[in-house]
């Protein structure tokens, strides 16, 4: 039985060296596990495929991400990046400071990374680098930030991970604040501590009549946020349903009110939101079928028993699963990994007693570092193109602010009661 372990690992890596598509070699590897390993009938894994897919929490994704395209196609990120700037803008490092900041904000609506990436850092490095400011400090801050997009919630990959660990998802949300904050204060703080040396052209500190004007002109779009969990932990709406009136207020507000989206734009975005939905459909679909193969082997179970036996220190498990984390999300992508490790770390949590919401957002950060770090950190990628840059000059520029969410990260991990805080204070 070990041997077919054995065949089933090489033959998942032989998939990933190929550069074959994550899901494509989950789905592969989990197929053949099942019926050629375990002698299942192929009929069930098209019944896997159906179940994975037929879950409603997987609407909560696929509505943020609408939300997050209705976003970026108006002008309300432009708007909250204004009102970041008018905060932090003037101060050494404030532009800076304020696409920190920026990442913060956009990550408490869209619950994506990428998306962050994408919307902000397409847009803050190259005026970051157009004030004179470093390239490789701008690229390095602008990549790493926007992993606020999966720690403040809404986060698609706290929600998936909700879903496999049965976890109320409105107590898994509010494990992320506290620590989306102390990113932010630790970057912020680096920011202005290396930019004090830089020759910046001084900032002007805005009237405080400057900073009511900005934030009257943004109030639609610092809302939002407002709106989303205000609603949620008032008990007037559940997470689901935030996701759904997030995506009509991002629409009323851009159609009607700032009037920057057209209707015949509509189309457009949501037709852009299918084809990245069914993207994560397609992953989620192809894990399912791994997992799957992982619990007829009963390999959770057994990992469990081999890791209590050799382990007896929790400080020492939460040690190795960082460093196992970190290593894991430089090969695979947050969505895969959230849905084929959830299932084999949850048997390990109890017998360590380890609450499930603190271990919950430590992998999400430790999987969200992996957007920016080499071979397949995506997040690379993107900065990349914008700046017209390889991987090597990026991965240089990132490495001491993923340094620094590292030290956050083993602070969260030892201090889980910065973690739970919220959670305990709301829930008791």
């Amino acid at each position: 039985m070990e041997n077919s372990y054995l065949l089933i690992f090489a033959i998942l890596l032989g998939c990933l060296a190929s550069t074959i598509p994550v899901f494509i070699a989950l789905f592969f590897t989990g197929t053949i596990g099942l019926v050629w390993l375990v002698g299942i009938d192929p009929q069930i894994v098209i019944e896997v495929l159906y179940r994975s897919m037929d879950k409603f929490a997987l609407v909560v994704v696929l509505f943020f991400v609408l939300c997050g395209n209705v976003m970026t196609t108006g002008t309300i990120v432009a708007k909250l990046i204004k009102t970041a700037n008018v905060l932090v803008g003037f101060l050494p490092g404030g532009l800076a400071m304020a696409g920190v900041l920026a990442c913060g904000f956009f990550g408490a609506i869209s619950g994506s990374t990428v998306a962050t990436v994408v919307a902000i850092g397409g847009f803050m490095i190259p005026a970051l680098i157009s004030n004179r400011y470093d390239e490789r400090f701008a690229v390095g801050i602008m990549t790493t930030a926007p992993i606020l997009g999966v720690v403040i919630p809404p986060s698609i990959a706290m929600i998936l991970y909700a879903m496999v660990s049965n976890d109320p998802l409105e107590a898994l949300f509010l494990t992320g604040f506290i620590p989306g904050l102390l990113i932010i204060l630790v970057m912020s703080g680096y920011a202005y501590f290396v930019c004090r040396k830089m020759p910046l052209p001084p900032q002007k500190r805005p009237t405080f009549a400057e900073v009511v004007a900005v934030l009257r002109e943004s109030i639609w779009a610092l809302c939002l946020p407002v709106i989303i969990f205000g609603g949620i932990y008032s008990g007037l709406f559940t997470a689901n349903e935030a996701a759904v009136v997030a995506c009509f207020y991002a629409f009323f507000v851009e159609i009607v009110i700032h009037r920057d989206m057209r209707l015949r734009q509509v189309k457009r975005v949501v037709v852009s939101s299918a084809v990245t939905s069914a993207t994560l459909l397609v992953i989620v679909a192809g894990a399912s079928v791994f997992g799957e193969y992982l619990t007829f082997e009963q390999i959770p179970g057994k990992i469990a028993t081999v890791v209590v036996d050799n382990i007896s220190s929790p400080w020492v498990f939460l040690l190795a699963v960082n460093i196992l984390l970190l290593c894991i999300g430089m090969f695979m992508d947050i969505i895969s990994a959230t849905l084929i490790l959830t299932p084999i770390f949850l048997p390990l949590l109890h017998k360590f007693g380890i609450d499930s919401l603190h271990f919950g957002l430590i992998m999400t950060i430790n999987l969200g570092i992996g957007y920016c770090t080499p071979p397949l950190g995506i997040s690379l990628y993107i900065t990349g193109a914008t700046v017209n840059r390889d991987i090597l000059y990026v991965s240089r520029a990132v490495l001491p602010f993923v340094l620094l969410q590292i030290v956050v990260l083993l602070l969260l991990t030892f201090q889980p009661e910065i973690v739970l805080f919220l959670p305990r204070l709301v829930y008791g």
